[in-house]
């Protein structure tokens, strides 16, 4: 038997089932304890221990609960499949031009002054690219056809 894959949103519901456990147990915290402390409404708690979610979880309101319960953020990118420390971990003179672009989308997707709806734009579009089928060349020698005036 192998070992199935396990989606972010099964990862990120174990890491938050611990976390609230680890609550419950340390500080004597219900989740409606839990979401007083961290700013994160109730809902959005039971939504992430569900796993019900298909746009990753904002990153500014992740951030808030690890800094609530002392959790590390790297932790929780993790369980998400993000890079470790997220992106304030990613130094500039590291980056390519595609890991900058990438740098700024996530910042802009983590930054708590960027609308809602730029947020959903942002996922929709990186869904869309995403799942968009790659369109090789059927002959790599062949050179780009050109359109000429005439």
């Amino acid at each position: 038997m192998g070992s199935a894959e396990v989606s972010p949103q099964m990862a990120f519901a174990r890491f938050v089932r611990r976390a609230i456990d680890d609550a419950r147990e340390e500080r004597g915290w219900t989740v409606t304890d839990l979401a007083a402390h961290t700013g994160i409404g109730r809902s959005t708690v039971f939504r992430w221990l569900a796993g019900d979610w298909q746009d990753y979880p904002e990153l500014a309101k992740v951030r808030g609960f690890c800094a609530a319960l002392d959790l590390p953020v790297a932790a929780a990118f993790r369980a998400l499949g993000l890079p470790d420390a997220g992106p304030g971990s990613w130094r500039r003179g590291d980056d390519g031009p595609v890991e900058a672009d990438v740098r700024v989308i996530l910042q802009r997707l983590a930054d708590p002054a960027v609308p809602a709806e730029e947020k959903h734009h942002i996922r929709d579009l990186l869904r869309y690219l995403a799942r968009r089928p790659v369109r090789r060349p059927t002959d790599p020698t062949a050179a780009p056809m050109r359109r000429t005036a005439g």
